[in-house]
């Protein structure tokens, strides 16, 4: 015969399953022994090299469902079915098939800047026929989406955890005809074979009912008068069809099984819903006791509803952290990252949902370890409300406009969008000659002077052939003086609190335009130009009152569609600036720029 036994070890529940042949009167000596073996099997289990197979494999291991959300039900309602069983818990086979890899394949990275990762939701609105926001275009959410390699500047091979690679621009603007002197910095890193830390996660999804509508209209469109949608010349295929017609919620469903995915055994996650307020849909719990299966099945059935209260879901997904917090200072230790991902549309109309309370809860949560991933959904996300609390330490935000399209980038890119490496980033630049007039690629570059730069956070990027996926920020620099000289400090913190600084000094070369030290110079200064007509051009429509729609009788955040449009002055500037552009991108040989170059023609057609 045989008997189970259930086992709780280190807060998990596991079930010991023993054959038993011998006399019935034997029996209670037997469980006896069992309960010992059991001790001494799991104890093994936890010892690297330990038994996985022989006799031991004949423990099995249950892995729970402990999703708790079941829409019209109370939370305490959903508590008391699992308590009650209801089918909640399942078998998952041998110990030896159970315990997956805690190791993430080696990389070698480069960093990145925190902020925003791509300027999806501007190509978006474009696409769509709608005007979008100046917010929608970051230099470093455009950078993101482009390698930059730093190898060939003839510097000294890296060894440190951050190595910037400083680089010379001269180049004439080609529509002002100035001449413009960078310094490029290129963001390396001399780590090799990254792996994150084990990851304790919150997930907060947005279930109000604006996440109901589909992916390329405005919700708030239906309330009042629309924008009126001119729509795209180029018909889409049937599978972007069907694509644009999911609900957000629908996308953001799909999203969080492709974040699940990249979990591993000794991460933790949980799961806030929020609409007008916030339930605890999934307690946080590891991995490796969850039945991830049926969560994936629970978060797909998930519906829109109610009202948009991002502040409730914001608070109790923080208050999950407690338990995972020092007890001395209550901040995180640096041996596991702490974060919450956050999907939605960003149209709060209901709790506090001011710019200040939002990013001061932000801030709050950053002080004590805990850092913000936002994952916008539809074409009405509101970057303008996002894109302030992502300058924030250990803050970044992703758009999502296609399923597919961020389950791709998730299987490239998970586990540099979670672990932060580098914090307080400042760079120095002491010199009688050059002062910095402007910063490209950081999101805290308006709180840039003439001497100072300050980066928040860098994040790991991946490197490849290449080059480094977002690797670059761009100093425009102010000439001053007579002489060239210049010396650059930077300091920076590694995420266990380490300090680190580095001085280096050199000639600012009297060349003249078109002077690039490396291609990726090029590229980078390319994109910064493009992206600051961009802004201007945004900036333009929105004073002359052909901006983006606001729906009056809601919060300042809900937004109407405006109609894509382009003034004359501006349709001239797009259509010189793209004839300029095109010759850039078959210099620099990269073909990837070709997205922009449609940007280009439809914005001066």
């Amino acid at each position: 015969m045989v008997r189970s036994l259930p086992y709780l070890f280190d807060g998990e529940l596991y079930i010991a399953i023993f054959p038993v042949v011998m006399a019935n009167k034997l029996v209670v000596s037997t469980a006896i022994i069992a309960t010992l073996l059991l001790t001494v099997s799991l104890a093994l289990l936890m010892v690297p090299g330990g038994p996985a197979n022989g006799w031991l494999t004949n423990i099995s291991i249950i892995k729970v469902d402990d999703w708790s959300y079941s829409g019209q039900s109370t939370i305490m309602e959903s508590v008391k079915a699992i308590a009650t069983g209801g089918g909640m818990m399942r078998q998952f086979g041998s110990v030896g098939a159970s315990f997956g890899s805690l190791s993430a394949s080696a990389k070698d990275i480069g960093f990145s800047v925190g902020g925003a990762k791509d300027i999806n939701n501007f190509r978006e609105n474009i696409k769509q026929g709608f005007l979008p926001i100046a917010t929608d275009v970051t230099y470093e959410g455009l950078f993101y989406d482009y390698n930059f390699d730093n190898s060939g500047s003839g510097n000294t091979v890296c060894t440190d955890m951050f190595c910037p690679v400083y680089s010379q621009v001269v180049s004439k603007d080609p529509l002002t005809n100035a001449t413009d002197r960078f310094l490029s910095v290129g963001l390396d890193s001399g780590i090799q074979n990254f792996d994150r830390k084990p990851l304790d996660l919150m997930i907060v999804l947005d279930i109000s009912g604006s996440m109901g509508s589909p992916f390329d209209r405005y919700y708030y469109d239906q309330f009042g008068q629309p924008g009126q949608k001119p729509g795209d010349n180029k018909e889409p295929t049937q599978e972007e069809k069907e694509e644009l017609q999911k609900s957000k919620i629908k996308v953001a469903s799909e999203s969080i099984v492709a974040l699940l995915d990249h979990l591993r055994d000794d991460d933790k996650v949980g799961m806030v819903l929020f609409s007008t307020d916030a339930v605890l849909a999934k307690p946080m719990n590891l991995v490796k006791g969850t039945n991830m299966d049926d969560i994936k099945r629970h978060v797909m059935e998930l519906q829109a509803t109610d009202s948009t209260n991002m502040e409730a879901g914001y608070k109790l997904a923080t208050a999950q952290f407690d338990d995972e917090l020092d007890d001395k200072d209550g901040s995180a230790a640096s041996d596991r990252e702490r974060r919450i991902i956050f999907l939605t549309d960003a149209q709060p109309n209901t709790g506090d949902f001011s710019k200040e309370g939002l990013v001061g809860i932000t801030k709050d949560n950053a002080e004590k370890g805990i850092h913000t991933t936002f994952v916008g959904m539809g074409v009405d996300f509101n970057t303008a409300l996002i894109e302030t609390m992502t300058k924030i330490r250990g803050a970044n935000y992703y758009s999502v406009h296609d399923s597919k399209e961020f389950k791709t980038r998730m299987d490239e890119q998970f586990d540099f969008m979670v672990f932060p490496l580098v914090y307080n980033l400042k760079m120095t630049l002491k010199s009688s000659d050059y002062s910095i007039d402007e910063v490209y690629g950081s999101p805290e570059a308006d709180q840039a002077t003439g001497e100072l730069m300050s980066v928040n956070t860098l994040f790991p990027s991946p490197k490849s052939a290449e080059g480094v996926k977002g690797g670059i920020i761009l100093l425009k620099l102010k000439k001053i003086g007579a002489g060239s000289d210049i010396s650059l400090s930077v300091d920076y913190e590694t995420r266990d609190g380490q300090k680190h600084s580095s001085t280096k000094t050199f000639v600012f070369e009297d060349k003249q335009p078109e002077y690039f030290g490396t291609n990726s110079d090029r590229k980078a200064v390319l994109l910064t130009r493009y992206a600051s007509l961009i802004k201007d051009w945004l900036d333009h429509e929105t004073r002359n009152e052909a901006g983006w729609g606001e729906y009056q009788n809601h919060s300042q955040w809900e937004r109407q569609s405006s109609p894509l449009h382009v003034a004359d002055e501006y349709r001239q500037r797009f259509k010189t600036f793209a004839e300029y552009f095109n010759k850039e991108k078959q210099d620099i040989g990269d073909d990837s720029l070709k997205k922009e170059v449609d940007v280009l023609t439809k914005l001066s057609s």
